[in-house]
């Protein structure tokens, strides 16, 4: 018996070749795990729930943090689908399109730019400006009754990680939540987000310094936060997957975990089947 091949992410041609691309913090390319890890999950995820997901008449993929729809990974010449580009093709390919996608971003070109790609893709988008705290809570407004939901969502670091965000959508029926998590941010920074007077924290994780225990190291405090944030997922009736995909740069350096949770065994199951990884400790 022929194995199946492996997963390979395809590359299409950008729709929108005059508009903006992403290109990383540096302008010089996003990282290689981007497409590989974090966009390959999420196309194995969709094709791998596709017999479920058809079952609902209405299915909406949600992304408050889509950036122009278009990324160059550094090293190479040509560019790449993002997130919401790659959601949406993905459907389509595994005849359970999505009937509603609901993108936003801070940088109000970044979130047209994301929409045109889409609308250029054959996608039913509906576009938002503004902070993620804020667009969320307008696009929950067009998610129609019973619909299930994918949300994707993918901040650049643990400041823009509002819980608001979460805990607004987790009052969607059926949603699904696929989360990056920043380790690098919070290995680098924690210690320093004890002090009152800094607050960039303080949104991922509401009160999170009063519930820090007493004499906790500071080699041990990353691991408490990630921890306490998982309990917080978890007190809004998500079940948060044993299974996370670690992103690291290659050089050792952990820079995410993918974190995906939901009110149910199912969904669990498939992204355990799909999006198992290497799981050396969190904070190694």
């Amino acid at each position: 018996m022929s194995k199946r091949a492996p997963f390979v992410l395809p590359v299409h041609p950008d729709p929108c070749p005059d508009l903006e691309v992403e290109l990383g913090p540096d302008n010089k390319g996003v990282g290689w795990w981007v497409p590989q890890v974090k966009h390959t999950y999420l196309a194995k995820y969709i094709d791998a729930t596709r017999k479920a997901q058809v079952k609902f008449s209405q299915r909406v993929f949600i992304d408050p943090f889509c950036a122009p729809g278009r990324i160059q990974v550094k090293g190479e010449s040509f560019t790449r689908d993002g997130g919401a580009l790659v959601a949406w093709r993905q459907s389509v390919a595994s005849d359970c399109p999505f009937t509603s996608v609901l993108v936003g971003d801070l940088d109000a070109s970044r979130a047209q730019a994301c929409a045109a790609r889409l609308t250029a893709a054959g996608a039913p988008v509906i576009k938002f400006e503004g902070p993620a705290a804020s667009t969320t809570l307008q696009m929950i407004e067009q998610v129609p009754p019973r619909a299930l939901c994918l949300a994707y969502i993918d901040p650049y670091n643990l400041e823009y990680l509002s819980f608001s965000i979460i805990e607004e959508l987790a009052k969607l029926r059926f949603v699904d939540f696929a989360v990056h998590f920043s380790l690098m941010d919070l290995t680098r920074n924690v210690d320093m987000e004890l002090d009152p007077d800094r607050d960039r924290f303080a949104g991922a994780s509401p009160g999170w310094r009063e519930r820090v225990p007493p004499n906790t190291s500071k080699a041990r405090l990353p691991a408490w936060f990630f921890e306490d944030w998982m309990a917080l997922i978890s007190s809004l009736g998500f079940h948060v997957s044993q299974v996370m995909p670690l992103v690291e740069d290659g050089k050792g350096r952990a820079l995410y975990r993918l974190v995906f949770f939901s009110r149910h065994a199912f969904p669990d199951k498939i992204w355990g089947d799909i999006a198992k990884s290497p799981t050396r400790d969190l904070f190694a």
